[in-house]
């Protein structure tokens, strides 16, 4: 069971998946954009779809909403198939990539716009409490263009969970914000719907912003689904060699996967655990850290994160490269 506090209500709801898809395919121009995909998503979960560019996340987002239609598979709502319902049917919002606000309506007006067209009861104050949900109170009487980036996305945020969603679905929400900003709406985001205890279903492409809010992150790849998992599992333990190199950089040594904070180096050998000699190639000073690049003696490249020190590796020096057998990544 969770609690999910509903516009000034706490109301216990049990954890079955609000969201299913089973073998969803969708095919456009014999092309499969969308391959027999099937994931859960439990009820007041972050879950994120995090892939690279044409990978089908944006499209499985819409079949979720109702824009498209699969071609083949199952998408439940609350264990209710929904794939012949409208968009207007579904118990879902979608928050845009580009907000998708009415430049003409001040913020109240498009918070309150979809309340106004089901003619919902108690507007006033249900808008009321959106706004100070995303801390936009006092701003209502201003336009879309009186309003920061960071603002505007509050606003499209607020008018989608006014609606009281099953599931809210965010396409790619914070790519038009500045790097500095992206950050903390991030931090925002999750803080938002920790509070609220919406289900929220997260499209994106950047790594850093699936690990940073999710609960579950399900990798896709060519139309399939690589890996469903915790950001931890993911990333330390990923499934696939794409999804390895998809979640961060890889060295490849000797055939196995390790992560640049997993690689050691020193000037003299350690005792045991796998080990190479190494010459420094160069180091590179990244504020927190220090990256630096060796050769290994089998002519492999590789790159390690260490500490800052006065005591720094220089270029052309020998030295040796090793790391703990736990932190190997072996793929087939």
């Amino acid at each position: 069971m969770t609690k999910k506090r509903i516009f000034g209500e706490d109301i216990i709801i049990a954890l079955e998946p609000i969201l299913e898809l089973r073998e969803v395919t969708r095919q456009h121009g014999g092309r499969r954009i969308v391959d027999r995909i099937s994931f859960s998503v439990p009820r007041g979960a972050f879950y994120s779809l995090l892939g690279p560019s044409g990978c089908g996340k944006t499209t499985t987002l819409r079949l979720i909403a109702g824009f498209d239609a699969p071609s083949a598979g199952e998408i439940l709502l609350s264990g209710v198939r929904v794939n012949e319902r409208k968009p207007y049917e579904r118990n879902v919002s979608t928050v845009f990539q580009s907000y998708a606000l009415f430049p003409h309506l001040t913020v109240q007006g498009n918070v309150e716009f979809g309340l106004r067209r089901i003619s919902s009861p108690d507007i006033g104050r249900k808008v009321k409490e959106a706004l100070a949900l995303v801390e936009l109170t006092g701003k209502e009487a201003r336009y879309p263009a009186q309003l920061s980036g960071g603002e505007r996305q509050r606003v499209a945020l607020a008018r989608s969970l006014v609606m009281d969603p099953d599931v809210l679905l965010l396409d790619e929400p914070l790519s038009a914000l500045d790097p500095k900003l992206r950050k903390q709406m991030r931090v925002e985001l999750k803080a938002l719907q920790s509070r609220v205890g919406t289900t929220f279903l997260f499209v994106t492409h950047d790594q850093e912003e699936a690990l940073s809010m999710s609960d579950s992150i399900a990798v896709m790849n060519g139309g399939r689904i690589e890996q469903i998992g915790s950001p931890e599992t993911v990333y330390l333990r990923p499934a696939t060699r794409f999804v390895a190199g998809f979640m961060g950089a890889v060295n490849w040594i000797r055939g196995v996967g390790l992560r640049p904070e997993s690689l050691r180096l020193a000037r003299l050998a350690p005792n045991g655990g796998p080990c190479c000699a190494a010459t420094v190639t160069r180091s590179v000073f990244l504020g927190n850290c220090l990256q630096v690049h060796v050769r290994l003696e089998s002519g492999e490249e590789a790159v390690a994160e260490v500490e800052r020190s006065s005591d720094a590796f220089q270029a052309g020096e020998s030295i040796h490269a090793f790391w703990k057998g736990a932190d190997e990544m072996v793929f087939p």
